[in-house]
């Protein structure tokens, strides 16, 4: 018999509603089987957020409120829950925030920045600042903080994805950082890819016209559940789950995945531009001379 895993409600806003929707369906008499007969989720995800693990959705709230009785608490709280689990990041990323999570394969292109996922605190820092918003220095530490929290994917080895992104070699180029500091952050992400947690990629500045020209580009894959595309502009963000389209963003990642460098030789690249930083021998402008 499985061992009853306790919820501790004070963890945070999502634990404690879900102890409080286990506390209802099991004071009704039902099972998990029983609560979600007759919605469209079944007793997985409706165990992952009695645990605090999702969100609660609203079709789903407004459901355990018909059959529990409980006169609209969970439609009315299901927006708390929500904001809760994306605390420090945009709203249109909150289904990628929840579901990468969950993910068995995320494959990501990345043309001009590092991806949220391998930034380091200094790098993440950099980009919100360049935004010169009238947000305080607290709230941008908040965004900061929630970004490498998603990292902590790459230490959980249970749940750990595989993770394959592709970077435009001009990432490794084009300094936004004191060299220092870049050195750091193409020390990191070597690391990661020494440790096996993730495969990198480098498209060759001189690779010419190749797919996904035109963006940024992540692909979700679930061992359970079709796969996702995601795909964000500065200030928004498009989720697709359209079977046939996404497909053809996955034929399109393919064919740029087959125009990069081999993992060995992209580690390698990686490598000596942070032994470069460290040295003081970082290109001072783009040359053709300093790149592969």
């Amino acid at each position: 018999m499985a061992t009853r895993k306790e919820i501790d409600g004070s963890a945070g806003v999502p634990q404690f509603y879900g102890k409080e929707l286990r506390y209802q369906r099991e004071k009704a008499g039902l099972t998990l089987e029983k609560l979600v007969e007759g919605s469209f989720y079944g007793i997985t995800f409706l165990s992952e957020i009695e645990h605090g693990n999702r969100r609660i959705p609203l079709r789903l709230a407004q459901h355990a409120d018909r059959v529990l009785g409980t006169d609209g608490y969970f439609v009315r709280n299901c927006d708390d829950v929500r904001k809760a689990r994306r605390k420090g990041h945009a709203e249109y990323f909150e289904r990628v925030l929840e579901e990468e999570k969950r993910a068995q394969v995320i494959e990501q292109w990345s043309p001009t920045v590092f991806p949220g996922l391998l930034q380091t605190g200094a790098y993440a820092h950099a980009l919100f600042r360049a935004e010169r918003t009238p947000e305080l220095p607290e709230e941008i530490d908040a965004k900061v903080d929630a970004r490498l929290e998603r990292a902590q994917l790459f230490e959980e080895s249970h749940r750990t994805p595989q993770y394959w992104n592709i970077l435009h070699e001009s990432l490794l180029r084009l300094p936004i950082l004191p060299p220092q500091e870049m050195a750091e952050q193409l020390d990191h992400i070597a690391a990661l890819i020494r440790r096996g947690r993730i495969f990198t990629q480098i498209l060759p500045w001189n690779s010419g016209a190749h797919a996904l020209m035109l963006g940024n580009a992540m692909v979700l894959d679930f061992a359970d559940a079709p796969p996702l595309f995601y795909t964000e502009s500065q200030h928004h963000g498009h989720t697709i789950d359209e079977p046939a389209l996404v497909k053809q963003y996955r034929r399109s990642y393919d064919l740029l995945r087959a125009a990069a460098l081999p993992p060995g030789a992209s580690l390698t690249m990686i490598e000596k531009a942070a032994e470069d930083y460290r040295n003081g021998l970082q290109p001072t402008r783009l040359d053709h001379r300093d790149l592969a």
